[in-house]
């Protein structure tokens, strides 16, 4: 066959194929039947109602309001602290204000790392003081701290071809350029294990941000069972940069670290709030978000907002008198940042109840303006959030993102055949904020948090009301 015929041949099975291949709309159609599409479309309604009652009416900017009184009042809430347990009591009283009982706790062992002193000196070729995080469970040094020669990688696969010899003794810095967050904290995560398993006395990662003002970003790091625990630290942009430049001019970067922590165990609590549906009470429609946030900055944004647009759900919809068929529940999920604790043992205390888990929500990579949701599920689960999401055009919320794991959190629950989604939001400034003292309430806007307060709420209610279960 000549190239010619190859291309004609080539084009008319593309159209045969178009033809034969079913678009998602008409897919959707097929999978759900008109009368479940109509239904959908019949909750317009109350959608408005619930919308212009947050953007509008009495509730309008009460989500950033009850936010800022919780964060002025607790700031940081790190796992197994005391601000973080008094915090948890706080959010029960604020939920019993609004005549919601339906509330308990249930408790759990949680990490308590604490940060120490932590500081960072250039000693060749010139004297820098190098502003650091520690990461989530790193050892400490010696009081005295650690001096060794610095040596680069970019990726794993540089580390990987290395000599052990050319490795053994030094600080090793991890140096990627983000691209992705799940892509890229791997060398945060990750990175401290694999160097020690070289010979390295300690690890760096450049912070896992695309932008800086001389911030470093903390994160949570996980040493192998057979891993030497050698200290490992995020730096800002700046000072990864400057090392990177010095040392492909072949300069000898030789510092010192000096780090402390402890680390021990607390108990802890997940917050469980029911208000209670009307027809299938033991069904669930979840949402959700952590309470607990890094020692720096004032876990606003990760994960207050989250937190907060998951308490507001029950509460506007008891205040409306809207009770859908199914159980709405609010979980305050404890101890995310070291490791989705809380979660890890809601899956296990719940497990024989799975089945009763209709659909599962988190929010916990901001709560800017939405855009709508990412998507875990079968094809007619997805098909059925889509058209609910046609409901949200008006607001600019109605995209549809298809993900396997979605969310931090409910990657647990989802893992194990239950659709759930996250929340998808103009977050593209979230990881210049991401894990540092920059996390505050400055991030955080009235307008957005009663958008996604409303939509989040509005979503929750017809999924929790409508006559069919999210179909696995």
């Amino acid at each position: 066959m000549n190239f010619l015929s190859v291309i004609l041949f080539s084009l008319s099975l593309s159209v045969c194929l178009a033809k034969q291949l079913p678009k998602h709309e008409d897919r959707c159609q097929h999978l759900l039947g008109d009368e479940l599409i109509a239904e959908i479309l019949s909750y317009e309604k109350v959608k408005d109602e619930i919308l212009n009652y947050v953007l509008q009416g009495d509730f309008k900017g009460q989500t950033y309001d009850q936010l800022a009184k919780f964060v002025d009042k607790f700031g940081a809430r790190p796992s197994g602290s005391e601000v973080l347990e008094r915090s948890i009591d706080y959010m029960i009283e604020l939920t019993r204000e609004e005549d919601i009982n339906d509330i308990i706790t249930e408790e759990l062992e949680v990490p308590h790392w604490v940060r120490g002193e932590e500081k960072i000196t250039m000693l060749e070729p010139r004297v820098k003081d190098i502003s650091l995080l520690g990461l989530g469970r790193s050892a400490s040094t010696p009081p005295e701290g650690i001096t060794a020669e610095v040596i680069v990688f970019e990726n794993y696969d540089q580390l990987d071809k290395a000599l052990d010899e050319d490795v053994r003794g030094k600080i090793v810095l991890y140096d990627p350029i983000f691209t992705t967050y799940s892509e890229t904290n791997q060398y945060r995560t990750q990175g401290a294990t694999k160097a020690a398993a070289k010979g390295a006395v300690a690890s760096l990662v450049r912070s896992i941000a695309p932008f800086s003002i001389n911030s470093p970003h903390t994160g949570s790091q996980t040493y192998g069972d057979e891993a030497n625990k050698i200290p490992t630290a995020a730096i800002t942009l700046e000072d990864a940069d400057l090392i990177r430049r010095m040392y492909d001019r072949g300069e000898n970067i030789v510092l010192n670290i000096k780090m402390s922590s402890t680390l021990d165990t607390k108990v802890s609590r997940n917050t469980i709030i029911d208000l209670k549906g009307s027809v299938h009470p033991e069904k669930l429609v979840i949402v959700s978000g952590h309470i607990d946030s890094w020692d720096v900055g004032q876990g606003a944004m990760d994960d207050g907002g989250g937190l907060f647009i998951s308490w507001a759900a029950p509460v506007i919809l008891k205040r409306l008198n809207l009770i859908p068929k199914r159980t709405v529940r609010s979980i305050f999920w404890t101890a995310e940042e070291l490791g989705l604790v809380g979660a890890y043992a809601y899956e296990e205390t719940h497990r024989n109840e799975s089945h009763n888990i209709n659909f599962i929500m988190e929010s916990d990579e901001g709560t800017f303006a939405p855009l709508g949701l990412i998507v875990a599920g079968t094809d007619k689960a997805r098909c059925i959030v889509a058209e609910v999401l046609k409901l949200f055009e008006s607001i600019n919320a109605s995209t549809l993102i298809e993900d396997d794991s979605p969310g931090s959190d409910i990657s647990v629950i989802i893992k194990t055949g239950i659709p759930g989604a996250s929340l998808h939001n103009e977050n593209e400034k979230y990881f210049w904020f991401h894990h540092t003292e920059g996390d505050t309430m400055n991030v955080e806007s009235p307008e957005e948090l009663d958008l996604g307060a409303a939509f989040w709420t509005a979503v929750a209610y017809i999924i929790a009301d409508i006559s069919v279960d999210i179909p696995r």
